[in-house]
């Protein structure tokens, strides 16, 4: 069987850390979230790969390559404008002879999918959708299944007077080839909202099978990616491989770091080249990538710090972002949510409010108090 995995989307939601990077390619402990998916596929059996890209496909491409890094056989499908998810799929056809499996490149899981695979052979299913439940169905299409796991009712991302269930559909599919032939050629084309409707009204044979409580995690915003971090330094993400060496519970780091290693609290992860003054405070659920600094007097905690970064004397991060290359000066404050693009500068004392972004390469003046986004 191939698989799929849909990784062209924009991921507007979550700018600005998707100003310069495609979704798929943010970093999850310090691997691309779509770095986790293909270990993911690999470990169910799924070692012949197409991927269909859009937003700075060159960026996947160059990292994946033919995927022989991973064990496995990579092609790529670049569509020259949005297809949408169907769309995108269809473009890849020929490629799919057989029974295949559909993934997003953008959200972080641990779905069984040889279960859903067996389910979908015992059904004689034509199309298997991959359910959870969920708190709020709000963002997700929403789905009710009888007894045997036939989909009798489907709907995209209901209103909140629309809610007739709390199962959600994943956006992972088990797919027989012939129901490309309803996905028409050339146009933009939807799974959720075109072709399952479809399918439901045809009389094919739909099924949903509800997961026994994987994690699954749909990054869209920037709450939802600090709490994929969290789950992964909790261990809640199974198969994950945390980069760098263990070197007490919960404490990651990798080669040439420079930091009192006793003094972190756990959990988090340190890349290489990481400094950290020994009087900083570091942790919990921090993350930092590769050649970040933190200087003397400062506090992070429940915050992630991409590459290249440095943090000034004095500084406090509480439940931040902070994209590549940026310098966050001394006596600097970034509340709750708020979150810096690539490159960013905010001068001494500035305060980030929660919530805010700064988008790439903006500079933040002096004391100033960051109330709105800055793009």
């Amino acid at each position: 069987m191939r698989a799929v995995i849909m990784a062209g989307g924009k991921g507007t939601r979550l700018r600005p850390l998707t100003s310069n990077q495609p979704k798929p390619m943010i970093p999850i402990a310090n691997k691309p979230c779509m770095e986790h998916i293909v270990n993911l596929l690999k470990r169910h059996g799924f070692d012949d790969i197409v991927t269909t890209l859009g937003f700075l496909p060159e960026v996947i491409e160059g990292y994946f390559g033919d995927g022989s890094a991973w064990d496995v056989r990579m092609e790529h499908s670049v569509e020259e404008e949005p297809m949408g998810t169907a769309g995108s799929v269809k473009l890849v056809e020929k490629k799919l002879a057989g029974r295949f499996v559909v993934v997003s490149g953008d959200a972080l899981t641990d779905a069984d999918l040889g279960k859903a695979v067996r389910f979908h052979e015992e059904r004689g299913a034509v199309a298997t959708l991959v359910l959870q439940e969920v708190e709020d169905p709000s963002e997700f299409g929403i789905v009710v299944t009888g007894e045997d796991g036939r989909v009798e009712r489907f709907l995209e991302k209901p209103d909140p007077d629309e809610v007739f269930s709390y199962t959600a559909n994943t956006g992972i599919y088990v797919l027989e080839p012939e129901v490309l032939a309803d996905i028409p050629a050339g146009q933009e084309y939807d799974f959720s909202e075109e072709l399952f409707p479809k399918l439901l009204d045809q009389g094919s044979g739909v099924y949903g099978y509800v997961t026994e409580k994987p994690y699954w995690e749909d990054i869209g915003n920037i709450g939802q990616y600090l709490d994929a971090q969290k789950a992964v330094l909790d261990g809640e993400v199974k198969g994950i491989e945390i980069p760098g060496e263990e070197i007490r519970e919960g404490v990651y780091v990798g080669e040439g770091v420079e930091a009192e290693l006793d003094r972190l609290e756990p959990p988090l992860l340190l890349g290489e080249g990481v400094r950290v003054a020994p009087d900083a405070s570091v942790g919990p659920h921090v993350v930092f990538g590769p050649a970040v600094s933190v200087a003397p007097g400062a506090s992070v905690s429940r915050s992630t710090v991409a590459d290249d970064s440095s943090i000034g004397e004095d500084a406090v991060l509480d439940g931040a972002l902070v994209g590549r290359s940026c310098t966050v000066k001394s006596g600097v404050r970034l509340l709750e949510g708020s979150a810096l693009g690539d490159g960013v500068t905010v001068g001494e004392g500035a305060t980030v409010q929660a919530g805010v972004s700064v988008f790439p390469g903006n500079e933040v003046e002096a004391g100033a108090i960051v109330a709105e986004d800055v793009s």
